[in-house]
């Protein structure tokens, strides 16, 4: 089976995103590495903390705050749960939220698992393009949402419509150049549908 490993994120200054990600309790999901490409509005992913309960939630994203990222959903509860949307300095749009709706704990930034939503132009097709790749489906919701098997890494991969997720995200849907996030496991070298970047993990 093919391993999805790590994600690298793109930045312009990478000491301020280490500084960042380590204050939003991130920093043992994603790295960070230097970039100047050239990237405008919305650059087709969110990354999503799941944690349990609203009281984490409210925390991890006062944590986020504080270190300099900008509210776009601020936390409510829903349906599913509860959850707000930031954006970090680098321009990554992340969704923080549990699906549990009342506290049972003193509130922590405990992050449980975090999620990499790739908003993509056709669900079913990047699907059959990763399946063709060799990565195995966990889940799989039609065209609407699907989430990979990604044992050996600490982030799920899931798949998510573009428009679908930029309006979760409180964003526009435009935008162009690089997404300045890499993908790491060993399905790269590769460049799927969308032009979101695979590269050979490296030990």
């Amino acid at each position: 089976m093919t391993a999805f490993d790590s994600v690298i994120l793109e930045v312009s200054d990478p000491t301020a995103a280490e500084a960042f990600y380590r204050a939003a309790g991130l920093d043992s999901y994603v790295s960070v590495r230097g970039t100047d490409a050239p990237t405008t509005g919305f650059r087709g992913f969110a990354l999503s903390p799941v944690t349990s309960q609203p009281g984490n939630v409210d925390a991890i994203i006062d944590a986020a705050v504080g270190a300099g990222a900008t509210v776009l959903k601020p936390a409510t509860k829903s349906f599913w749960g509860y959850g707000g949307v930031i954006q970090a300095p680098d321009g990554t749009v992340i969704k923080v939220a549990t699906s549990q709706k009342k506290d049972t704990a003193p509130a922590s930034r405990t992050i449980d698992q975090v999620a990499l939503l790739l908003g993509v132009a056709d669900v079913k097709a990047s699907k059959r393009f990763y399946v063709g790749k060799g990565l195995a489906v966990a889940k799989s919701f039609g065209g609407k949402y699907v989430e990979f098997d990604t044992p050996s890494s600490a982030v799920t991969l899931a798949l998510y419509p573009r428009r679908a997720l930029a309006k979760d995200t409180g964003v526009g849907q435009e935008g162009t150049g690089s997404h300045r996030i890499v993908l790491s496991g060993s399905a790269g070298p590769l460049t799927d549908p969308d032009q979101f970047v695979w590269e050979t993990a490296t030990a």
